[in-house]
């Protein structure tokens, strides 16, 4: 007997706008530069669905504050660093098995739109 579908869930942010220090140039060490942060959290959302509770559910408002708290405190060099600290940060603190990550870095690149890196974190416990 095969054993019953398992459901996943996504809690997503999208486009969460954070001004930080970000960048390996001298200039760029001394002036906050705008990000682009977007996060998948793999979640089960069926007991708040039910509820109807926050206490049930991941709170967006409190990862985004998170977010934007540890991205202007890091003041990292790389968008590369920034993604894995927001990975493990979620990963650490919230109740979710997998996260995916994208920062990107819109003023990089004045030919571009934006430069951008996105990884897939799973916790180790799932």
């Amino acid at each position: 007997m095969s054993e019953p579908l398992k459901n996943t869930d996504f809690v997503k942010v999208k486009g969460l706008k954070v001004k930080a220090v970000i960048g390996v140039f001298d200039w760029e060490r001394e002036i906050e530069q705008p990000l682009l942060i977007d996060v998948s959290m793999a979640t089960d959302i069926s007991k708040a669905g039910k509820s109807d509770d926050i206490k049930d559910a991941i709170n967006y408002k409190e990862i985004c504050d998170d977010i934007t708290e540890l991205c202007q405190q890091t003041k990292a060099m790389l968008i590369e660093r920034l993604a894995e600290l927001i990975a493990e940060h979620i990963l650490t603190k919230y109740n979710t098995t997998q996260v995916e990550v994208s920062v990107a870095k819109p003023t990089a690149i004045k030919e571009a739109d934006a430069v951008a890196v996105q990884i897939i974190r799973t916790s180790v416990a799932s």
